[in-house]
Formats: structure tokens, sequence, C-alpha cells
């Protein structure tokens, strides 16, 4: 691990390569897991705010387990979390005709119906946040179905945090983004 101010980062998100491949997985993060996205504390608000404007592009079954339980439920660690549509697919999934799934939420803030773009935890997948004390670990989820985007990344040299350059400047900041290629190039340099 390496930190950074507050910021501790696995070495796997300088040396893993990364790009998502829709047409290989179909989406299969949004449709398989324990759980629902992770959903941070603030973001529940801005859902409930957001699911009007959402809910066009959601499944039938979706709306029904939202109207059920609300948007979010609560998993097994304690944490916010989407609902799942029998206890499988996000509540907020929608499929298209070839069977990817989307992200409702995603599509209609694509098409400016929310400022809303999605949780930061699917947005900065597969980096997952976790709290140690005082400090948030950055950690590479490695799950086999994303054997697609390894694949896709190592073809492009593509790292997993550049990869992520949009939603880690999201959640952190752009003077985060430069400490990582700080990182990155003192990493390749004491490699050589």
């Amino acid at each position: 691990m390496i930190q950074v101010d507050n910021m501790l980062l696995s070495e796997d998100l300088f040396s893993e390569k990364f790009l998502c491949d829709l047409s290989a997985c179909k989406g299969a993060c949004c449709v398989e897991g324990d759980s629902g996205a992770p959903l941070e504390p603030e973001e529940v608000g801005i859902l409930e705010d957001a699911l009007e404007a959402v809910k066009p592009y959601m499944r039938k079954e979706g709306i029904e387990r939202i109207e059920e339980v609300g948007v979010f439920t609560i998993d097994f660690d304690g944490e916010f979390v989407t609902p799942l549509v029998n206890g499988e697919e996000c509540a907020f999934v929608s499929f298209d005709k070839d069977g990817t799934a989307k992200c409702a939420i995603d599509q209609a803030y694509r098409d400016g119906k929310t400022d809303f773009k999605k949780p930061i935890s699917c947005h900065l997948y597969p980096i997952r946040l976790s709290k140690i004390n005082d400090l948030i670990a950055l950690n590479y989820h490695h799950w086999p179905i994303c054997d697609p985007a390894r694949a896709c990344g190592a073809k492009l040299d593509l790292k997993v945090f550049r990869f992520l350059k949009e939603p880690l400047v999201r959640k952190f900041g752009k003077n985060f983004f430069q400490q990582l290629l700080e990182v990155d190039k003192l990493l390749k340099e004491s490699s050589d």
C-alpha cells in the first residue's frame, strides 16, 4: 500500500490494466454479486430527488422494488446499497435489445434529465473504497467477470487509475489525480 495524504492506495492501481468491455461482459457487475451497489449516505437523498427523472429508464420490476423498499436497503455489512430485484440485478438496471445491462441512472444523466451520474461506487469500479480509522483505502477489486476488461486494458496498456480518471477526479479532485500521476512516475522510475 502507498499512502498519499489520508489515502492508502493499492499498488494494483498502478500495475493492473483495465478497460471495461461491455460487449463482452454485458454489464455483469450490475447483475451479479451479494448485494446492490454501495451508496454513500449523501447519495441516498440525491437518488431520492432524481428518482422521477430516472423512472422512465427503469424496468417495471425495478420500479416495483423501489416502491416497495425505497432507493436503498442495508446490506449484511450495515452499508447503504441499491435494492436488488429478486436478489439478483440492481433495481436501477435496464437491459438493451442484446441483453446488456445498462444503468437507468446513467441513462437519465446522459439525456440531461438529472445531474446525478450514478453512485460513485459504480463509477469508480473496479476500485472499492473502505475506511481504516481516519484513512480511506482505495483497493482494486479483482472479479472474474471482469476478465474481458483486463484483457482489453492490457491490449491498450491502460492502468486502472488512468481508466478511472473521471470518477477519481469526481470523488477526490484534480489535485489528487495529479498526485496519482506522480506516484505512477515514481513507481516506474524505481522499477527501471
